[in-house]
């Protein structure tokens, strides 16, 4: 169901749950069992979140939400517990999203740092053509991300959009052939995982705290945040690189 590997400080997690890679609540599980240990392993510097074949993640399990029961739907609602722990892991997290990101699937990518798509993804929150509507992160991220106007027609609409589609809204960050794909993916993964994870996740912390705070409150988190990043070695390390006129070494702490 999920395929967890860790190779040159990058944690990758493969979505493999045939035949669409649909979310259902054992697929939840063991996200929130392999989501907090790759964030807390200090050897993993960057999250990558693929998925296999056409798909990354077609949606919820239909079959699991024909029961429209509370006590079903609060079990399925726990997806977005897997996306608060990828916005919170003190790491980057890149979604590769490597074909078709629907519904539950394109909630998955807006919890992520970074989106690449691949040419031939298809991305979109289609929940309303079902009575429906994007009720696991989808109504309360899309309009962080893109504005409340832009957000409210593509959940109203229901569209799929194509990779270039996405990336022209700002939906992807960026879009890559899908023959490239694989190694794009690869190379971004390694580049961030040489960077300061620690600064990263004090970076991620500071914004996402002090998002919704007036200025002068929003500014206190970020002193905090400060404090913390200039008593890590990697600070101390970026800048005495810079004096030394050689590239850094960070090791994330």
């Amino acid at each position: 169901m999920l395929d967890v590997t860790v190779a040159d400080a990058v944690g990758t997690i493969v979505i493999d749950r045939p035949p669409a890679n649909a979310v259902n609540p054992a697929m939840i599980e063991k996200f929130l069992e392999v989501v907090p240990a790759l964030a807390g392993d200090p050897a993993v510097r960057c999250i990558v979140i693929t998925g296999t074949g056409r798909f990354f993640v077609a949606g919820a399990d239909i079959a699991v939400m024909r029961d429209l029961s509370l006590h079903n739907h609060i079990s399925m609602r726990r997806w977005i517990e897997v996306q608060r722990l990828l916005e919170l892991a003190p790491k980057p997290v890149i979604a590769a999203i490597n074909g078709y990101a629907l519904g539950g699937g394109a909630e998955l990518s807006l919890a992520c740092d970074l989106r690449i798509a691949a040419a031939s993804a298809t991305i979109g929150f289609p929940e309303v053509r079902l009575g429906l509507f994007p009720g696991a992160g989808g109504s309360q991220r899309l309009p962080r991300l893109l504005g409340s106007h832009k957000a409210k027609l593509l959940m109203i609409d229901g569209k799929r959009l194509t990779a270039q589609a996405a990336l022209e809204i700002g939906l992807v960050d960026e879009v890559v052939p899908d023959a490239d794909f694989a190694e794009a993916v690869r190379r971004r993964a390694l580049d961030w995982a040489t960077r300061p994870t620690t600064t990263i996740g004090l970076l991620k912390r500071s914004i996402d705290e002090a998002a919704d705070k007036p200025i002068d409150e929003a500014l206190g988190v970020e002193w905090a945040a400060v404090q913390q990043v200039i008593a890590t070695e990697d600070a101390a390390e970026g800048l005495q690189a810079f004096l030394d006129s050689r590239p850094p070494v960070f090791t994330g702490r």
